[in-house]
């Protein structure tokens, strides 16, 4: 099993990397690997490589060994510094990066979202920032994210968090069910016959169906009149003001030729006070 942990912490020491290192540390021992089979990626490092990543068009030599990093990883743990209640800008621009170079780089990876800050109130950064960001990468976000506040170090509660973290992640990355190739002979989302459709199955994997949609079936069969109207195909009801014509559907009839109770419209309401008088005895 093989961890990779991406610290975007600024500062040394950090107490970012520290938190990324604490949940290598509890994933290993859970899983029952290795210090060996840990690797970090600081994102401190790769700062100006990242930038350049952007205005060059391609990685250099020590951004593109991170990126081979992150994405042969059988599980991930990324731990930011709150900047302005959301990720730092350094965390945000070496994920475009990789998103950029590989857009399936994430795919299926199983990530642990950690962040550290100043204050307690920071902690929902995880779920509406950390998580949405992720989960549009197509990884696997595990449910449970760690935040660690000034105050959590030391404190109660924030060993326990880190151990269920890392368990969970520990659990997805020993597991087979990542990445695995859809079965043979099904065609996946890019290969699916020209002119044909896909429908999830339920291993997950996309069928393709041939043949036009239902909507394009049924408008095949109608045709068009001079008023660029379709008109009703072999079979299908009528509809708008040719159903209210011919009573099919509507409230002139059904289609058994019986009449619809008589309903109310705009312009023919019976007055409340005949309706009163009409069911008083003699009236």
């Amino acid at each position: 099993m093989r961890i990779v942990v991406v610290s975007a912490g600024l500062s040394v020491p950090s107490s970012t990397r520290l938190l990324g290192d604490r949940l290598a540390s509890a994933a290993v021992a859970s899983a029952g690997a290795g210090p060996g089979d840990v690797q970090v990626v600081e994102l401190r490092d790769l700062a100006v490589e990242i930038a350049h990543t952007f205005t060059n068009g391609f990685p250099g030599p020590a951004l593109s060994e991170a990126f081979d990093a992150v994405s042969g990883a059988d599980g991930l743990i990324v731990v930011t510094p709150v900047f302005s209640a959301s990720y730092s800008g350094l965390f945000k621009s070496f994920f475009d990066a990789l998103s950029s170079t590989d857009p399936e780089a994430l795919t299926g990876m199983p990530v642990l979202i950690a962040a550290t800050g100043g204050s307690a109130r920071h902690s929902l950064v995880l779920d509406h920032a950390l998580r949405p960001l992720f989960s549009y990468l197509r990884a696997v976000v595990l449910p449970t994210g760690v935040y660690a506040a000034s105050e959590d170090w030391g404190a109660e509660g924030l060993d326990a968090r880190i151990g269920r973290a890392a368990g969970e992640l520990a659990a997805w990355a020993a597991g087979a069910a990542r990445r695995q190739p859809a079965p043979a002979g099904v065609p996946g989302p890019r290969d699916v016959p020209p002119g044909g459709r896909t429908t999830p199955s339920l291993n997950g994997t996309e069928t393709a169906l041939t043949g036009p949609a239902p909507r394009q079936a049924a408008a095949s069969a109608g045709g068009t009149g001079q008023d660029g109207r379709r008109s009703p195909g072999p079979g299908e009801a009528p509809r708008g003001r040719a159903a209210r014509h011919n009573g099919a559907g509507s409230r002139q009839g059904t289609s058994g030729g019986a009449p619809l109770p008589r309903k109310d419209t705009f312009e023919n309401v019976t007055p409340f006070e005949e309706r009163l008088a009409a069911l008083r005895p003699g009236g």
